[in-house]
């Protein structure tokens, strides 16, 4: 298959995660949170928990410190103190679309934060679903494999389902519906196949040519700060940097 644009953008934004690993194990623990409150501590019973902890887990979070954090949420859950979710989102310049996911325990100093970083890049916060529409809620793996037939036949094999698959330098992009997480990992452990990443994304419909120089460092800029915003989960864009 062809090289898709979303590959580059999911291998950007791991080279942004990879820059905030100090933050990793917080942002984990939210995760984890939100998923205990809303559904209990059994991932037998909790699917969300489940797909928390396999994110957890892609992002090198060890089992101990997992652990730790879903009888931490059980018991008190974050410090005593309720963790929500909130999505932000608006325009970079250069018209680049942006939703800004967050888990947080005080709206009232998040969202200034947000809206700050927004407004330091000459942008501002839009309205709930303003641009949201232009992207897709997507599961994202990504397999350690030379083509894409061993991936085939292991989906196949484990009855679940992928939208579209990409091979390109030895690793295979898999991306499906968010509702064949589960079978999607269930068919890839069965085959042996290695995982690199197990996570979910929401891509671009429509990707943004962005060139290269001033308007790419004026995106990449404000992208990076939001990243950096301590309650910020994940930054999804439809920028293409040319």
């Amino acid at each position: 298959m062809a090289k898709h644009s979303h590959w580059d953008n999911i291998k950007h934004k791991k080279s942004a995660n990879d820059k905030k690993k100090a933050n990793v194990i917080a942002r984990m623990g939210k995760l984890i949170t939100v998923a205990v409150q809303q559904g209990g501590p059994n991932t037998d019973d909790n699917p969300r928990l489940r797909l928390a902890v396999a994110k957890a887990r892609s992002a090198h979070m060890n089992m101990e410190a997992i652990e730790r954090a879903i009888k931490k949420a059980a018991g008190e859950g974050a410090d005593g103190k309720m963790m929500a979710e909130v999505t932000y989102e608006g325009y970079a310049p250069g018209g680049v679309a942006v939703v800004v996911d967050v888990l947080t325990d005080n709206r009232n100093r998040t969202a200034p934060e947000v809206k700050k970083i927004f407004e330091r890049a000459g942008c501002a916060i839009g309205s709930p679903g303003c641009v949201s529409w232009q992207f897709k809620n997507r599961a994202l793996f990504i397999v350690e494999a030379s083509s894409e037939d061993a991936v085939i036949e292991a989906l196949l094999a484990g009855d679940a389902d992928a939208v579209d698959i990409v091979a390109e330098d030895g690793q295979v992009l898999i991306t499906s519906e968010p509702s064949q997480f589960d079978a999607v990992g269930k068919a890839l452990a069965a085959a042996k196949l290695v995982v690199v990443s197990a996570d979910f994304s929401k891509l671009p419909d429509n990707p943004v040519a962005v060139p290269a120089g001033e308007p790419t460092q004026a995106v990449q800029k404000l992208l990076d700060a939001l990243e950096e915003q301590e309650d910020v989960q994940d930054v999804y864009h439809n920028a293409e940097f040319q």
